[in-house]
């Protein structure tokens, strides 16, 4: 365990946040599912019911800072893979084979996830959570900035 202080910067972030993704997407290549599908495919199981085809492209961009365009074509791998089905003029929903992905994926994750977090003082995971979520806020404003 590393007990060194480190101040927090974008390298430090970074290496957090892909230290994570590349267990996670150990996970989901396992399953056939790549990251943004399961975004996306998260997004689908907690909504109550069908949800816009949009609203889902605003939080998958919204989440991952990528194209609409690429989010709508992982919704099409979704379809077409049989983990999400149209409902509606313009909604999607989750299916079953989706909804048992999405607990089988969520379900191989969380020990991990528990191994990685064990021990840290909930005091130090609520300031890395507020301090997290103001980075996060701040490059968001940056980044609607530049794209204007």
């Amino acid at each position: 365990m590393t007990t060194t202080t480190t101040l927090v910067d974008p390298r430090v972030i970074a290496l957090a946040h892909y230290a994570g993704r590349a267990l996670l997407e150990n996970v989901l290549a396992r399953h056939g599912i790549t990251f943004q599908q399961s975004v996306t495919l998260r997004l689908a199981a907690l909504a109550d019911g069908p949800v816009g085809r949009e609203q889902l492209v605003d939080g998958v961009t919204g989440a991952l800072k990528v194209d609409a365009a690429e989010v709508h074509g992982v919704l099409d791998e979704l379809i077409t893979a049989g983990w999400l089905t149209p409902a509606g003029a313009s909604g999607v929903r989750i299916t079953d084979a989706g909804r048992e992905l999405y607990a089988t994926t969520s379900g191989e994750t969380a020990p991990i996830t528990a191994r990685i977090y064990d021990g840290i003082p909930v005091e130090d995971l609520a300031v890395t959570g507020r301090v997290l979520s103001l980075i996060t806020e701040r490059a968001g404003a940056e980044l609607a900035a530049l794209t204007r």
